[in-house]
């Protein structure tokens, strides 16, 4: 019964997103009990009680652009532009472009490069957030970026992660910058 419901809401998401979910699906005929564990992750990536949406899309975009180079982060882009992300925010992310960033979108910027690269700068950046938004915002962003990388990464373990994909704002394509210049 649960397999029935799970296989429905796959086939939605899929659709929905223009996602493939053959990870899933294996996940789900191979290993039910691991399928529903792993989808309990689904409330934590979408987790957002104090950080507001820009910083929390930044910081899942950095995570998914880090661990994929295409789909999971197109899966997060179109989530962003649904959520009602700008394409100007989601562009600034994407090409490391601070400047065009505004505060909210640069400081979830600032905190997931500073997490992912280890930097000492991670300190400095996590009182900013919760200066802004209390320890909330810090939670809220840590689940943002890890469990963004978390999905390409499972998709990679088990073998599924093969293609490749230019990213895409809406219908624009754009030029995505891994690290810094």
């Amino acid at each position: 019964m649960f397999r029935f419901f799970a296989d429905r809401w796959l086939k939605r998401f899929s659709n929905h997103y223009d996602y493939d979910v053959s990870y899933m699906r294996h996940m789900l005929e191979v290993s039910p009990s691991a399928f529903f564990k792993f989808s309990k992750l689904n409330g934590a990536a979408a987790h957002r009680e104090a950080a507001p949406r820009d910083a929390s899309f930044a910081a899942s975009l950095v995570g998914a652009v880090a661990e994929d180079c295409g789909p999971c982060a197109q899966l997060v882009v179109n989530m962003a532009r649904e959520a009602g992300m700008g394409r100007d925010q989601i562009g600034a992310v994407l090409t490391r472009n601070v400047s065009a960033m505004n505060g909210d979108t640069a400081l979830g910027f600032r905190f997931a490069e500073a997490v992912i690269g280890r930097s000492p700068e991670a300190d400095e950046v996590r009182e900013a957030i919760r200066a802004q938004w209390g320890e909330k915002g810090v939670i809220d962003l840590t689940l943002n970026l890890q469990i963004g990388r978390l999905y390409p990464m499972v998709k990679a373990g088990l073998g599924y992660a093969k293609t490749c994909q230019r990213l895409k704002i809406d219908e624009t394509p754009v030029e995505v910058v891994k690290e810094a210049a």
